[in-house]
């Protein structure tokens, strides 16, 4: 019985190589198009926080702090890790990792916030969306490299699309809770005073959900960074490259150095956006 098994085995592995030999020969026109569009995203963001001064985008950063926040000592620790950072000599692999985080929460929250409240207003679409978004999570991170190399060669974009495609369920569950959630004497009086469906949406639903839409945002950012290692695999620059060529030379200095700073980046990008800091 169990040879018989393993002799017909269930072709999981071929199938997948076919529809990806397929998708690379009929889809070509659209991986390149999209690839395009990610790149032109990822060179402006490397534009905005390369080109000033680093001590211009820690100005910048430690105002947005503020802004969000509305409390000093925030401000002050982002000051600080950004400063460390400097003074590592890591700044330019720090802005590149930030590019890529960045613009996979451009790309994650623009498709997963308006899946999400889709979701939760028709539940048979979250049902079908549900076993999808549990392969996506599950999945081991290095397996979406096969497909991003196939498609997209080297280089940040397959970086950005392997995050993304590890990244976009947190939002969109995430979205789904918060606007699932809504109580519904809220929604009746709504819809008692005449409010049509948008409007029960944006004045309503959404603002009931945005504290999980938030922490959406918060765990798409914290997920991106710890692909920052996984994508420096594929060529996408960054604070990965010196882990990786740590780990290739067992160079314990490089590489707790390198680690270090990716900490404290997700230390200063985690208490801007943390959510009992606002009013």
């Amino acid at each position: 019985m169990l040879d018989w098994l393993t002799e017909n085995k269930i072709p999981v592995g071929a199938t997948a190589r076919e529809v990806f030999d397929w998708l690379q020969t009929n889809g070509g026109w659209f991986f390149d198009g999209l690839e395009g569009a990610m790149r032109a995203l990822i060179d402006a963001i490397l534009w905005v926080l390369q080109s000033p001064h680093p001590l211009i985008v820690i100005a910048a950063f430690t105002a947005l702090t503020w802004a969000i926040q509305r409390r000093w000592q925030p401000c002050l620790l982002v000051a600080v890790g950004l400063l460390f950072i400097v003074n590592q000599g890591y700044w330019r692999a720090t802005t590149e990792s930030l590019t890529l985080v960045l613009s996979a929460c451009v790309v994650c929250m623009g498709v997963g916030v308006p899946i999400g409240i889709a979701a939760a207003h028709r539940p048979r679409l979250y049902a079908a969306l549900r076993p999808v978004l549990d392969l996506m999570q599950t999945l081991p991170t290095f397996v979406y490299l096969i497909p991003a190399i196939v498609f997209f060669g080297i280089g940040m974009v397959p970086g950005l699309i392997a995050t993304v495609i590890f990244v976009l369920p947190a939002p969109i569950r995430l979205t789904h809770l918060g606007v699932s959630s809504t109580p519904q004497p809220l929604l009746e009086a709504a819809r008692a005073f005449g409010a049509t469906n948008r409007q029960t949406l944006w004045k309503v639903e959404l603002p009931w959900a945005f504290p999980q839409i938030m922490t959406g945002l918060n765990q798409t950012i914290m997920l991106s960074l710890s692909m920052v290692v996984i994508a420096a695999l594929v060529g996408a620059s960054g604070l990965g490259v010196p882990v990786v060529r740590a780990l290739n030379s067992v160079n314990t200095a490089l590489g707790f150095e390198a680690g270090f700073v990716i900490v404290v980046v997700a230390i200063v990008l985690d208490r801007m956006l943390r959510a009992e800091g606002r009013k």
